[in-house]
């Protein structure tokens, strides 16, 4: 089966250390390829280093984070008010505090959820690349 991709451009407001919002240009990204993750692109006059930086987590922690507050490693998401949600990224760099209007990330995990239900996951070929590309035979 062809592999279906879900891209999505979500606005962001990045918080900076002075409380300042700063707009960042975010695209939301999915593909049944890799089920179980959501990817989160930046360009690269977003990132500290000048270079395009993708950030991947659990679908299931996006679902999560848009109810109450999930995460405990380096992406940390929760609801900021009724409209808001905050998704923070931690790498050896540093923070990075950003907003989203809640109702993009919705809509994207409803577009994921559309193209794989939760729970209908092909765990198998998740499994199979994986090991595939940790012994060099992809």
């Amino acid at each position: 089966m062809d592999a279906i991709t879900v891209v999505q451009p979500a606005p962001a407001r990045l918080i900076t250390a002075e409380d300042e919002e700063i707009p960042v240009s975010a695209t939301l990204r999915y593909t049944t390829d890799d089920p179980l993750a959501v990817f989160v692109d930046f360009p690269a006059e977003a990132s500290l280093e000048g270079v395009d930086v993708t950030w991947t987590f659990a679908r299931s922690l996006l679902d999560q984070g848009l109810r109450s507050p999930a995460g405990h490693g380096d992406v940390q998401i929760w609801p900021y008010g009724r409209t808001r949600t905050v998704v923070e990224f931690h790498s050896p760099h540093g923070l990075a505090l950003l907003q989203f209007p809640a109702s993009a990330l919705r809509r994207f995990l409803l577009r994921t959820y559309a193209a794989v239900g939760p729970g209908q996951e092909d765990l198998a070929g998740v499994v199979e690349r994986g090991l595939s590309t940790l012994f060099g035979s992809v």
